[in-house]
């Protein structure tokens, strides 16, 4: 370690090891992992006057270097008078006093210096490497660099203190500036708090980017700081920082006018009055989010839509307390806008959706997310349908009361409509759907129906329906009135599929999967048949025979009627799968022996958890497969035995292996 700053001889400078016996003392490594900032020995002596400090009670040491007789006060006028940061983060590493001084002085508060540095400062103790020195080794060079703020810095749970912010005000000046900063959790014995951030607001004029999650102890006070410090903060991000109110927001408000990027959650404090500062000064705001917080209304809200019309382009709202009349505000300002999520809205009715359709506004919209709004009906989704012309992804989840008739209305308006996910969405049926497909049968590229209650395994519809030519990915999960004939009508109606995913569908037999596979004519991809425990080797041995040469990723997890012969059929077509879960299904040695043999099988990853039959004889047989196989699943194999894994793990030694 380099030499520091001698404490009590005639001497200019003593070894590092005379400060303190142990180095990795948590409260003297400020600044620890990857990115190491300053490393500060204790010192005795406390600040009396100086704007930033962390007192010590404890008593003076009665033998003092001349240097550090001097106040605080004449101690912040020489530290602000060092040539360059190298200099100044040196200093810092002497002693916490000397870091929290130099934590509390502004960039505006030092002086530029065009000389070279004092040789005599860069012998002490100093965090940067020679690349770095090489980067600060000239001053207009090293402001600019300040200036540009690349650096990013991340304290979670423990590691987040002041002595750590201080260390990152103080250390990053001389390496690009901090441009990023994120604080998740605290320490509950010595956490961060207003101080630190104040220290952070000094020293590191070039933030742009945040984010305080579960801070409970930072304050508008704190939050001030920032405002006045670092005019060039873009992205603030606050989630469950309870001492945060208007006051904080409404400084950001009148000294950050670059602000883009505004996320709110669970701020009890924030309100309206702090929303219509951002939007009367913040015109480059691009995006807003905002959940759960109660005094958050139509005021705030609609004038963010209203005032940022022309550059907003991303708006989500959580649990907050707005009406109709937001939905009307956006759905006739923004025009700019591209993504909306509105969630958990309970005092929006059917004429705020209908209103926001019908006030032709959201023409640039492409992608829509609706989550428990019992205020969507099928009036409400007709409008969205017709007022969004540009929609290219709906996703609607917990909204029961729209049915079969809002949907079709809302396919055929839709032209370019690329995907639709409904989810608990108990209302719509298999005519629906399948109407649905038919309508949006030039763009729509991905349908997804989960958990949804409505379906019926009958199809009932004088009208032929179109092909959905454009169709390529289905999923259809733990939907338990999907069956059969269902799956064999969706084939029909998509031949043009190649990812299937029909978890949970205990519905699903031999009869509508094989219509699905004979139906399918691109080739199928990716298969996940989890828990459709009614399948047999008769739909596994159709699908490696009909499309052996582009399968990728099967997962047969729960189908117990599977057994040794789907294997054979596997390991004999299936050229190009790499992914295969077998798990639960009837498995025995002889068929781990088939993959094993497969010579042109380049299987990757094989699950055989559950396998009840599959022992070491089988195991042992997998050792062939080494050139390929990286994750291997034997968890809950109960005739396998650990020496056998043992070996096993020496012969894959690529391979990890799960026992």
């Amino acid at each position: 370690m380099p030499a520091v700053v001698n404490c009590g001889g005639d001497k200019d400078f003593c070894a590092a090891s005379s400060f303190h016996s142990d180095f990795m003392d948590s409260c003297l490594v400020l600044s620890l992992g990857s990115h190491i900032d300053v490393y500060c020995p204790p010192r005795k002596r406390s600040r009396i006057t100086a704007p930033f400090i962390f007192r010590d009670e404890s008593k003076e040491p009665e033998n003092q270097s001349s240097i550090d007789v001097l106040p605080d006060e004449c101690l912040f006028e020489i530290f602000r008078r060092l040539p360059g940061s190298q200099e100044r983060s040196a200093c810092a590493c002497v002693s916490k006093r000397w870091l929290m001084l130099q934590s509390s002085i502004r960039r505006s508060e030092t002086f530029t210096n065009s000389r070279p540095s004092n040789p005599s400062l860069k012998n002490v103790s100093s965090p940067v490497s020679k690349d770095e020195q090489i980067v600060s080794s000239v001053q207009d060079e090293e402001q600019e660099c300040e200036a540009d703020g690349y650096l990013t810095r991340c304290l979670e749970g423990k590691k987040a203190t002041d002595i750590r912010l201080a260390s990152i005000a103080v250390g990053t000046s001389s390496r690009g500036g901090l441009g990023k900063l994120l604080i998740r959790g605290t320490n509950y014995t010595r956490g961060v708090s207003n101080h630190g951030l104040s220290a952070i607001a000094r020293g590191c004029p070039s933030l742009r980017v945040l984010s305080l999650w579960n801070v409970s102890s930072i304050s508008d006070e704190g939050l001030s700081e920032i405002a006045n410090g670092c005019h060039m903060l873009e992205k603030l991000d606050l989630c469950q920082c309870p001492l945060i109110s208007d006051q904080g927001l409404l400084a950001i408000a009148q000294n950050c006018p670059s602000l883009t990027e505004l996320t709110i959650e669970s701020c009890l404090k924030i309100g309206n009055k702090s929303l219509q500062a951002i939007a009367r000064n913040c015109l480059n705001l691009k995006s807003i989010s905002i959940k759960d917080c109660p005094l958050v209304g139509d005021q705030g809200v609609a004038n963010l839509a209203s005032s940022a019309s022309s550059v907003l382009r991303k708006i989500k709202l959580e649990a907050v307390n707005i009406t109709d009349v937001s939905l009307a505000v956006i759905g006739h300002y923004g025009k700019a806008v591209m993504d909306l999520v509105l969630t958990g809205l309970q005092n929006v009715s059917e004429r705020g959706f209908w209103v926001l359709g019908n006030a032709s506004g959201l023409q640039n919209l492409k992608s829509f997310t609706i989550a428990n709004c019992q205020g969507l009906t099928d009036l409400g989704l007709e409008a969205i349908g017709k007022g969004c012309p540009n929609l290219r992804q709906l996703h609607i989840r917990r909204c029961s009361l729209f049915s079969d008739e809002g949907l079709n209305a809302f396919t055929k308006s839709g032209a370019s409509l690329e995907s639709l996910q409904l989810e608990e969405c108990n209302r719509i049926t298999q005519t629906g759907v399948l109407r649905a497909l038919s309508n949006c049968g030039k763009n729509l590229k991905a349908l997804a129906l989960i958990k949804c209650l409505g379906f019926r395994d009958t199809f009932v519809g004088s009208t032929p329906l179109s092909p959905c030519e454009s169709l390529r990915s289905l999923t259809i999960r733990n939907c338990p009135g999907f069956g059969s004939a269902g799956i064999a009508m969706v084939g029909t109606v998509c031949p043009r599929l190649q990812h299937v995913d029909f978890g949970g569908l205990y519905g699903a037999t031999d009869a509508g999967l094989l219509a699905l596979l004979e139906s399918c004519k691109a080739g199928l991809l990716k298969v996940n048949l989890t828990g459709c425990f009614n399948i047999s080797d008769a739909v596994v041995s159709a699908m490696a025979r009909l499309h052996g040469e582009t399968l990728q990723l099967l997962n047969l997890d729960g189908c117990r009627k599977v057994t040794d012969e789907s294997l054979s059929a596997i390991a004999d077509n299936c050229l190009l799968l790499t992914d295969l879960d077998m798990s639960r299904c009837t498995v025995t040695d002889n068929g781990i022996a088939a993959l094993a043999r497969a010579k042109q099988l380049n299987l990757q990853v094989l699950s055989l958890s559950g396998c009840s039959h599959v022992s070491d004889i089988g195991v042992a047989l997998l050792q062939n497969m080494g050139q390929s196989l990286v994750g291997l699943n034997l968890q809950q194999c109960n005739l396998i035995t650990s020496s056998v894994v043992e070996l096993l793990e020496e012969q894959l030694w690529r391979c990890d292996v799960l026992f």
